[in-house]
């Protein structure tokens, strides 16, 4: 499993987009006299909140929505690669799921292939354009999703940051969720995601992260420099205590 790290949350602003205004609101007033008017601030200001409050997750609903379908027209076919899995995973015969299981299966010492964290790549990789999938996590209490970098060292144990190639979103303990930079930024979310969406536009360096449930946005990698392919990443859940774990299952793009 990749290597934890102590991290400390900080509120993760959701992301915004400029909407255009109607011209009329720029409109200069009519001219009047306010000297003998009062009003209640303490109600008119507990109003105007409640009132922003709301506007404002509508707003963020829609931008999310808007967001979301235009990564969803990327969607890409992944499957999962199995001479890259640890040898602690278990892969569905339609390479679809990934579990970490009791015992550790018979495999060749692929040099591509994890032989410490207990992770796997995806088959395809992509160099140009933009790709999206998306990921089932319901009832995993662990887990790291994201890309790789086709050159990332798959031996020993990883240090799962962009400088090292991986670009990675992750729980921990069922309910802390961080994003792999450096240093590591705790995500403080409103509610559990479900079906994690992953999007690359490979030119822009962009790498974001979506809970597909919520509409909302996870986190985001900005500014990157890509230079070789990029791999769907999965690390599923490994402290089981010789349990099999929830599995992680690439999901069909159901488009909004």
């Amino acid at each position: 499993m990749i290597k934890d790290r102590i991290i400390k949350i900080k509120d993760i602003g959701q992301s915004a987009e400029l909407r255009k205004t109607d011209a009329s609101l720029y409109s200069p007033p009519h001219t009047r006299n306010w000297s003998e008017i009062c009003m209640n601030t303490d109600v008119s200001v507990e109003t105007l909140r409640r009132a922003l409050t709301q506007l404002q997750e509508t707003l963020d609903g829609t931008i999310s929505q808007t967001v979301l379908r235009r990564m969803q027209r990327h969607a890409v076919d992944v499957t999962l690669d199995s001479n890259t899995a640890n040898p602690r995973l278990t892969l569905s015969d339609d390479r679809k799921q990934v579990t970490h299981g009791a015992i550790n299966r018979d495999s060749t010492d692929d040099p591509q292939r994890f032989d410490y964290c207990s992770c796997v790549l995806g088959t395809e990789g992509f160099s140009s354009g933009m790709f999206y999938f998306e990921v089932d996590v319901t009832g995993s209490s662990e887990w790291d999703l994201g890309v790789a970098r086709e050159s990332v060292d798959r031996k020993g144990l990883i240090t799962a940051t962009p400088d090292n190639g991986y670009y990675t979103v992750a729980l921990r303990n069922k309910n802390d969720y961080c994003a792999f930079a450096d240093p590591p930024v705790s995500l403080l979310l409103r509610v559990k995601p479900q079906i994690v969406g992953v999007f690359v536009h490979y030119e822009e360096g962009l790498v974001s992260f979506y809970d597909v449930g919520s509409r909302s946005h996870i986190y985001s990698f900005t500014d990157q420099t890509f230079a070789e392919k990029l791999y769907p990443f999965f690390c599923p859940d490994g402290k089981t205590e010789g349990k099999v774990s929830a599995p992680l299952i690439i999901s069909p793009v159901n488009h909004i």
